[in-house]
């Protein structure tokens, strides 16, 4: 008899430790993917550094793509947060780790020079890796084109990458990001350059795109950093954070 109690205490020890049993027979049709957007990064240094800061450092991130070869790192579960956003904003929606998949690129960044500021181009590789792994999270997330964000986007007043040299253009051709049609911002550009909107205009613009920006109607700092972030992903040439007639066509264009 003793050993009878022995063995069924054991078994609900057993039972105990394996944890409760679920039906999964029944699957809800009202869900989603948790995830909402991509948040495009660089690392701003080389490989070996950027999988030491990303693997045994705080910050993290879901995936880093190498240079040359264009290896595809995957660091963390894309179930799981990583720790790569930060202090961030986007369409309402605030601190933005819990709700997006990040994606380290390993690339210098820039560096300041007495010429100006020298910016490391992105290996043709490095690209084609990126959009391969886009479009198959994408699909798995039924994330709609404009998901995917820069960093520089979620958190323009203290980041700035991935910067001016990134090809946000072969993403919009491989139909990942909506891109303004050129006809359609030429022919705002010359409605705005006879008469420029006001600063008011511009950041609720800024604002309706999905920018954290204040609304006072003053060219502040903040107000520049935005414009800024916006010009560095549709009009790279020149990101000087002025408000001017192309800036307020490509909002007017991205907005319809």
């Amino acid at each position: 008899m003793k050993f009878f109690y022995l063995s069924m205490f054991a078994l609900l020890l057993v039972g105990c430790s394996s944890g409760p049993r679920f039906d999964d027979s029944y699957t809800a049709i009202g869900q989603n993917s948790r995830v909402q957007y991509i948040v495009l990064h660089y690392t701003s240094t080389d490989l070996a550094r950027s999988l030491h800061l990303l693997t045994e450092e705080e910050v993290s991130s879901h995936y880093l793509i190498g240079e040359t070869p264009a290896t595809i790192y995957r660091l963390v579960d894309e179930n799981r947060r990583a720790w790569h956003a930060g202090d961030s904003q986007w369409q309402g929606r605030t601190w933005l780790n819990g709700t997006t998949i990040g994606i380290e690129l390993v690339n210098q960044g820039f560096s300041d020079t007495p010429t100006g500021r020298q910016w490391q181009p992105f290996a043709p590789a490095q690209i084609d890796a990126l959009i391969v792994l886009l479009k198959d999270i994408m699909q798995r997330h039924q994330l709609a084109p404009g998901s995917i964000l820069a960093h520089s986007d979620i958190a323009p007043q203290r980041k700035v990458d991935p910067g001016p040299l990134f090809p946000w253009q072969r993403l919009a051709d491989a139909g990942l990001v909506p891109w303004p049609d050129p006809t359609e911002v030429a022919r705002q550009q010359a409605l705005f350059s006879a008469s420029l909107p006001t600063v008011h205009w511009f950041q609720e613009q800024l604002l309706r795109h999905g920018y954290a920006v204040p609304v006072h109607g003053e060219l502040d700092l903040a107000t520049r950093n935005v414009i800024a972030a916006l010009q560095m992903k549709y009009r790279p040439a020149r990101y000087d954070g002025e408000p001017d007639a192309e800036t307020a066509a490509l909002l007017m264009v991205l907005n319809r």
